[in-house]
């Protein structure tokens, strides 16, 4: 009954806490490409040929339903798996969609034309791969008007928590939210546009100020992915609780304990 979690490295585990949270009774199977880790910097060819790698190898340990929790692969790779590479009898979703339904107040299936919403001056924290793709400002316009949307290239920041150097990753989210204020001084909302920043979730927030209202994708994800299993309860797969990576298990399994602060094993993928 597994879905399949997948991230570069350890910030989907954001999202695997969420889920297994919320769906007690789903098996999760979670794979980790650290040996290929950061995915930010690589380009999008590469990012989809290590995406459709990964998810195979959660296929074939017995998922049908397999969540990208990087927002680099759901930008750079998705549309292009689901467009031409994923099977019929299987599903590829991404961390996008809960966000943008979460910020404009509409249904994914919604296709009305786009209206305008409560926030306008959104500042988007991401890889400088989800940034370059603009992938989260094609979805909002499909859905929202009026929203000026402005990114800040973060780099550095999913380096440093893959390492376990959590001043580092504070003083780099801290340098990162002002160089995005000196082109956005006032934003009223702010997306952590990787599922590493929730890891880091209150240094955004203090560094933004507790004005802004800050987006995380870990508990959206969750709630949209127990309502897809409600609807589409076939496509709960056949495959057992696992953790695997493709870097040594045991250094990402002393990263992995240390973040969810209870024990996880990894195993080679």
């Amino acid at each position: 009954m597994a879905v399949g979690i997948f991230d570069s490295g350890l910030g989907g585990l954001t999202v695997l806490d969420a889920v297994e949270k919320r769906l007690p009774d789903v098996p999760f199977v979670y794979l980790a490409d650290s040996a290929n880790a950061p995915y930010g910097v690589r380009t999008s060819d590469d990012i989809y040929a290590l995406t459709c790698a990964a998810v195979t190898r959660l296929f074939d340990a017995g998922c049908n339903l397999v969540i990208l929790a990087c927002n680099t692969a759901s930008a750079a790779a998705l549309r292009r798996m689901q467009e031409s590479w994923v099977p019929q009898d299987k599903r590829v979703l991404g961390v996008f969609v809960p966000l943008i339904e979460a910020m404009t107040e509409r249904q994914w299936g919604d296709n009305s034309p786009p209206r305008e919403v409560d926030v306008k001056h959104v500042a988007l924290f991401a890889t400088p791969a989800t940034v370059a793709s603009r992938a989260f400002q094609r979805e909002l316009a499909f859905r929202a008007i009026g929203v000026d949307v402005e990114a800040q290239a973060c780099g550095g920041v999913v380096d440093a928590i893959e390492d376990g150097d959590m001043i580092l990753a504070e003083a780099l989210v801290r340098s990162h939210v002002d160089a995005l204020k000196r082109k956005m001084p006032d934003p009223d909302a702010a997306i952590l546009g990787c599922t590493h920043y929730p890891l880091m979730q209150q240094e955004f927030q203090d560094a933004l100020g507790r004005d802004v209202r800050v987006f995380s994708q870990a508990s959206l994800v969750a709630e949209s992915l127990a309502d897809y299993l409600l609807r589409h309860p076939n496509m709960l797969g056949t495959g057992a609780s696992d953790f695997l990576t493709t870097g040594d298990p045991r250094r990402v399994s002393d990263r992995a304990t240390q973040f969810l602060r209870r024990q996880i094993t990894f195993q080679s993928a």
